[in-house]
């Protein structure tokens, strides 16, 4: 939780000085989930991630100096600087994505859930997803899927309270967003998503659950982002109150007191794994930085399993305009 509050924190800085292109959706606040969730996951299983996907990334253990190149757009990131902050991914990891459509992950996650189950793996998928895109009509679509055919997959409703600006009191008609759960015939839980321990116990009995052939569960934690929907949001949507009042709960600050009062972890380990952190993040920074940019001849990479005559006549044409020739003809 340690390393994902210090990257998002250096990296809305950063964001807000202007050294990251597009945009950064923070997860301050939301760690407990992430890490809670992937925690009780084994190392070979999926994931699938949102817009708001840095922790979850960090959580299923990538490497946050690759995360770091690929925000800033470089050849050495996960994408090769093409997706950005909203689109990280490493196949390598089993972390099939974040994404910018809301909603999008749910879908992928029962693809990868039928193909576990089509091959008899001992593995889940668990997919993130967020409050408004509970309303999202691929998400039904998902959800009834897998649980019709009792496929290996968890969905994990991370709650911040906000659909962008709109509080979700506004958006949904369900008390809980767990309740949902019913109309598929499968277990919904509420949980507390400022509590590690409480998101760890819900994912690991679903987790089990979904390995002995039983099916989906769909899990509601009830978290908060501490920023706003994007860095620079000016949240004219809540007030101060209610933003501290949540602060008071900081996974962090209250798991780290539990460990302190069981004699599990002193004041100076906390010290010293704040302070190797900090320089983890800024060495993560920095070779971001120093990294090469990508040729304007890859943007045109990993598009396709074979090559595309097209494709290469459209790069060469641009080449040769760019080089002030004509090699490949005219536009």
């Amino acid at each position: 939780m340690l390393t994902i509050r210090e990257f998002d924190t250096r990296a809305g800085e950063r964001f807000a000085d202007g050294e990251i292109p597009g945009f950064v959706h923070l997860y301050v606040g939301e760690e407990a989930v992430g890490v809670g969730a992937c925690a009780a996951l084994e190392e070979d299983d999926y994931i699938t991630s949102t817009h708001r996907g840095h922790g979850h990334c960090i959580a299923k253990g990538l490497d946050p100096k690759l995360m770091m190149s690929e925000i800033y757009g470089k050849r050495d990131g996960y994408c090769n600087g093409k997706g950005g902050s909203m689109h990280i991914a490493d196949v390598d990891s089993e972390m099939l994505g974040a994404n910018g459509i809301v909603g999008a992950g749910p879908p992928l996650g029962t693809g990868a859930a039928l193909s576990i189950s089509q091959k008899g793996e001992d593995r889940i998928a668990l997919s993130f997803l967020g409050d408004g895109a509970v309303a999202q009509g691929q998400v039904h679509e998902a959800v009834n899927l897998a649980s019709t055919w009792d496929l290996p997959v968890v969905f994990l409703i991370e709650n911040n309270q906000y659909g962008e600006g709109t509080a979700v009191s506004d958006q949904h008609n369900a008390k809980n967003l767990s309740d949902t759960a019913a109309a598929y015939d499968i277990p919904g839980i509420n949980v507390d998503g400022m509590d590690i321990t409480a998101v760890n116990e819900a994912v690991t009995e679903a987790r089990k659950r979904a390995r002995n052939g039983e099916g989906p569960t769909l899990i509601e934690a009830e978290t908060y982002r501490f920023h706003g929907h994007f860095e620079g949001d000016q949240e004219l949507y809540r007030d101060e109150e209610e933003v501290e009042d949540w602060r008071k709960r900081d996974p962090i600050d209250t798991f780290s007191e539990r460990l302190i009062e069981r004699d599990e972890l002193s004041e100076e380990e906390l010290g010293e794994m704040r302070e190797d952190i900090e320089m983890e993040i800024e060495d993560a920074i920095e070779y971001a930085k120093n990294a090469d940019d990508p040729t304007p001849d890859e943007a045109y990479e990993d598009m396709f399993s074979q090559r595309v005559p097209d494709i290469d006549l459209f790069v060469e044409q641009a080449n040769a305009r760019a080089d002030g020739g004509t090699r490949g003809g005219e536009f």
